[in-house]
């Protein structure tokens, strides 16, 4: 197989010599485990932290070894009793062309007759589209008439965000960077969306929400962050979902209007979608339905080719992507 590894740990944004594509060899198929040819790769803010060898919610990237990730392939050789050749796997051997794979990559068989696109299940109906549902509707408690806001509204996370509290009845306000990326967000139902690349982000916010907001879905952190603390509304609810703005240099935050905390008596609230790991089912009949119904819609930016996988990657943090990045095999 060839897969990518961490040569180095990065210091800053990632550099292509952080990295290598290597050739290793297949390991002898154990009982129990899967050959699976990859399709597509998922590459997600989140990996970013892994490069650190730092204590997190999932273990550090190893130097020298084949990096993980979302993947979703078709099972080439079996000795499994649950899977059989032909099946499709959403799975966590990502970054690399083939993968050995037992249960520490969580495999899951696709349905074979939902009708939609591989892909699908690495944005909308996987981690994306899961992180964005747990994220409103059991982190922030969000409901119907909440005002709320929602920034990297054109991302992978974002954009289903917009779209499921548009579905609950929710007014919805995006943060997007450039015109483009707001035309977007505003065709997949938001009331309003800013462009922080056009200005400050608290005096547009004003604007779109003068009566303030009452949840925040938080991709970005910073500024947008200090933005929501500012419009907050009593009892406001924060999901801290990630902080992209810091996630290479580590730039101490500055929060000017954090104080509301405590007039507004707001909650803060960050998770993972694995918390909700119980609840899956439930996530993947109501989104599944919304999916297929057309009710909400994905935009992807795909790469092409294992060797494209560090520049998508890298693409994250340029706002290279509108939607899911991802890579097609």
């Amino acid at each position: 197989m060839r897969a990518w590894v961490l040569k180095s740990r990065p210091k800053g944004l990632p550099q292509t010599s952080d990295f290598d594509l290597v050739e290793l060899p297949d390991p002898p198929l154990q009982d129990g485990q899967l050959r699976v040819r990859n399709l597509w790769l998922s590459v997600d803010p989140y990996m970013r932290g892994r490069m650190n060898d730092v204590k997190s919610y999932v273990p550090p990237f190893q130097l020298g070894e084949p990096m993980t990730g979302g993947a979703v392939g078709e099972v080439v050789e079996s000795r499994n009793p649950g899977f059989a050749p032909g099946d499709k796997v959403l799975h966590m051997a990502g970054w690399r062309d083939t993968a050995t794979i037992g249960a520490e990559s969580m495999p899951q068989k696709l349905p074979p007759d939902m009708g939609v696109s591989d892909d699908v299940w690495l944005h909308n109906l996987g981690l994306t589209g899961g992180t964005a549902y747990f994220g409103l509707l059991r982190t922030a408690e969000a409901k119907t008439g909440d005002i709320v806001f929602v920034s990297a509204a054109a991302g992978a996370v974002g954009s289903a965000v917009v779209q499921i509290a548009k579905l609950k009845g929710m007014t919805v306000i995006g943060s997007a960077g450039g015109p483009d990326k707001v035309a977007f967000v505003k065709e997949l139902g938001a009331d309003a969306c800013i462009d922080y690349k056009a200005g400050p982000v608290l005096p547009q916010l004003m604007e779109a929400a003068p009566n303030g907001i009452d949840v925040y879905f938080d991709n970005v952190g910073g500024e947008h962050l200090d933005a929501a603390f500012a419009t907050a509304r009593e009892r406001a609810r924060f999901a801290i979902c990630g902080m992209i703005d810091v996630y290479n240099d580590g730039k101490p935050q500055e929060l000017r209007y954090i104080i509301r905390t405590i007039p507004t008596r707001l909650t803060m609230r960050g998770f993972i979608w694995t918390d909700y790991f119980a609840e899956i089912g439930t996530f993947q009949q109501e989104m599944g339905a919304w999916v297929t119904g057309g009710k909400i819609k994905a935009r992807t930016t795909v790469r092409e080719g294992l060797d494209s996988t560090l520049d998508a990657f890298l693409g994250l943090f340029s706002g290279a992507n509108t939607g899911k990045m991802l890579v097609k095999l």
